[in-house]
């Protein structure tokens, strides 16, 4: 709607300039004729170059869209057609006004000063023409300046005024878009939130409680049994699926980030793969942190933890490597393991790896894996920093910095 606004006005001031130009030019050359005999010859002699210097705007400026920017052949050529035009009849000086039409609209006082130096020259022909100084004759050219100048600077100022309230209008869009962007972010970490709220009250709980009944039943059945080995089999499912389940908790509510920025997460992340595996998990950090948006940072988390996820449920990697390297404009970040790899291309792409590319696509980044059977893999995405940070994320010192594994 606003662009549409900003459109019609602009086709319409274009309008007012060009019908400006032509009542300007064709008062001029009637103010002409009306003072010489009409003959044919001097007839033609000021409308043909009057039309000549038509056919020259509307080439310019109407034609190929010079109204609001016009382009420099069309001033010399138009004031070499004026100034032709006031040498043949000094009573064309009026035709100025018409050949700057595209510049009254940009500068008030420009405008005015322009006007006024054109009313004096006018002022001077009629007096050096009729050699008398006629106090009506001055006092109405005075006037006629006086009331140019109010013209052109009111026009001036209301253009002025036009600019300066569709910059208004473009501030104002810019920050309800913004705001627009941070409620939708709010809105889905808020969903998000809900989502692992719901999802630990019933599948998580749910699996619990499924273990601890498998767990009593297979107490209650004989060692070595066809029905206890069953139960040891659905006990163990269940157990899985509990892990998983808590593991969508906390994906969709990275709780790391709710006391600490990325780097800290990241580190908190691979000393629990450590501990809990047994797999040497650690990371590097390099460069100046800089904090980005919860929902950013999160994104990036979730990314992190679906590669560790992978390298230890699949990969069977004795160590793992995350490294963070903060690089002024960008964030990269390579998370690196040792274990089996696989060949991406003729493997069909899993929902993790589909959801880390959409996660960093998400963020205008970019998503590379590299791997291949006996020889690890390696995850790399990058990211676009924010120019200008508002914080910088708590670090025990800049440069590099790596968290040992804990055995």
């Amino acid at each position: 709607m606003a662009l549409r606004q900003v459109e019609e006005r602009a086709r319409w001031k274009s309008v007012g300039q060009h019908a400006f130009f032509a009542v300007v030019l064709t008062l001029s050359v009637l103010g002409a004729l009306a003072g010489t005999d009409l003959t044919t010859g001097t007839a033609l002699l000021r409308i043909g170059p009057a039309v000549g210097l038509a056919a020259w705007y509307a080439y310019w400026i109407a034609l190929r869209g010079g109204a609001g920017r016009p382009p420099q052949p069309y001033l010399l050529g138009a004031l070499a057609a004026w100034v032709a035009m006031s040498v043949m009849d000094p009573a064309l000086l009026p035709v100025a006004v018409a050949v700057l039409a595209p510049y009254w609209l940009r500068r008030a006082w420009w405008s005015a000063g322009g006007v006024l130096m054109l009313g004096g020259a006018w002022s001077w022909q009629r007096f050096t023409t009729d050699g008398s100084a006629d106090v009506r004759t001055l006092t109405g050219c005075v006037l006629g300046a006086a009331l140019a100048v109010t013209i052109v600077c009111y026009v001036a100022t209301l253009d002025h005024e036009s600019h300066k309230r569709q910059r208004l209008l473009d501030e104002l869009t810019a920050t309800q878009a913004e705001r627009a962007a941070a409620e939708r972010q709010a809105g889905t970490l808020a969903e998000r939130q809900r989502l692992a709220r719901e999802v630990h009250d019933t599948l998580t709980q749910g699996f619990a409680s499924i273990s601890m009944l498998l767990d009593a039943a297979r107490d209650d059945l004989p060692p070595g049994s066809p029905a206890a080995r069953r139960v040891e089999q659905a006990m163990r499912t269940a157990r899985d699926n509990l892990a998983e389940s808590r593991r969508l908790v906390q994906a969709l509510r990275p709780a790391p980030l709710e006391r600490t920025h990325l780097a800290e997460a990241v580190r908190e992340l691979t000393t629990r793969l450590t501990e809990e595996t047994g797999i040497e998990a650690y990371t590097v950090v390099t460069g100046r942190p800089v904090a980005l948006t919860a929902g950013n940072e999160g994104e990036l988390l979730r990314v992190v933890q679906e590669a560790l996820t992978n390298a230890r449920r699949h990969a069977h990697a004795a160590s793992v490597s995350v490294t963070l390297s903060y690089l002024g404009d960008a964030l990269a970040i390579d998370i690196q393991d040792d274990g089996t790899g696989f060949a991406p291309a003729a493997r069909h792409a899993g929902i993790g790896l589909i959801t880390m590319r959409e996660r960093i696509a998400a963020l205008d980044g970019t998503f590379a894996l590299e791997s291949a059977a006996g020889e690890g893999t390696t995850v790399a995405a990058t990211v676009p920093l924010p120019i200008e940070p508002a914080a910088s994320a708590p670090s025990p010192a800049a440069g590099t910095q790596r968290m040992a594994p804990t055995s």
